[in-house]
């Protein structure tokens, strides 16, 4: 299982953003045209100045297995996706 997050800012922002926070996962940067969040909705239009925070569980070839669609609480949200990855692919 590989865990990817994904936003607008550039690698260098990206990266010591990532790493302050302690991610222990890689978090991508979306091209100019917002290709991977128009895909997956994160956004409306190309020209969105930020992505909705949203989370998705994928399959490795890209497609979608669940999708939260509720407000994202901090404390309780990656301990819930964590129970649906085991529920759904084991520990």
């Amino acid at each position: 299982m590989d865990i990817v997050g994904v936003g607008f800012s550039g690698p260098e922002v990206t990266s010591s953003w990532a790493a302050q926070e302690g991610f222990q996962y890689d978090v991508w940067t979306d091209d100019d045209s917002r290709t991977l969040s128009l895909h997956y909705g994160a956004v409306d239009s190309a020209g969105a100045a930020f992505p909705s925070r949203v989370t998705m569980l994928l399959d490795r070839e890209g497609d979608l297995i669940l999708k939260y669609t509720e407000q994202v609480n901090v404390g309780t949200h990656p301990d819930r996706v964590l129970e649906d990855c085991i529920r759904l692919f084991g520990e």
